[in-house]
């Protein structure tokens, strides 16, 4: 099988290729009040479509992304999780995480409703300062990971800490 280099723009505005298995590909399902897998963030590379109620999407490598999931039945919800993901390159080792193929650094990986609504309460903290979730550092999302786990409260990303991000990643380059 031959895979056909896929042009991408970079950030920086550069554009670099990836073959099609170097993308992270994400299987979303929404079957209203029952399951919604759906992405919070993230850039997505493509998307197709399988039926009305199944889609995939992809990402490249060195993208992030947030992926929820939740579940119920007739008793309740029986899952909520959320995951922070950063696509790996090809060829790199990587964790497995269901409906995620093959699968990718994970960041962040919150169980239970009331965790999980923190980490979406933090997301919409950085939307409202205008930075884009996905371009918050790695260590940032670990950094909420483990404060929740251990029960407190997670720093507050904020626009200076941004902008020493970005100057700490270009001096890097």
């Amino acid at each position: 099988m031959t895979h056909h280099p896929i042009p991408e723009r970079q950030p920086d505005g550069q554009l670099s290729t990836h073959s099609a298995d170097a993308l992270t590909h994400v299987e979303l399902i929404w079957v209203e009040k029952k399951i919604e897998y759906w992405i919070r963030f993230g850039r997505q590379f493509g998307e197709r479509i399988i039926d009305r109620r199944r889609r995939n999407v992809s990402f490249a490598p060195g993208s992030v992304f947030a992926f929820v999931r939740w579940q119920s039945n007739d008793y309740g919800t029986i899952l909520s999780r959320i995951d922070i993901v950063r696509v790996v390159e090809l060829g790199k080792a990587f964790q497995t995480l269901p409906f995620v193929q093959p699968g990718g650094d994970i960041l962040l990986h919150i169980e239970g409703w009331p965790k999980v609504e923190r980490v979406l309460q933090a997301i919409d903290a950085i939307d409202a300062v205008e930075i884009d979730p996905a371009d918050v550092p790695p260590d940032h999302w670990r950094h909420v990971h483990n404060r929740l786990t251990a029960r407190m409260e997670p720093r507050t990303y904020t626009p200076a800490r941004h902008s020493a991000w970005l100057k700490r990643r270009r001096a890097n380059r």
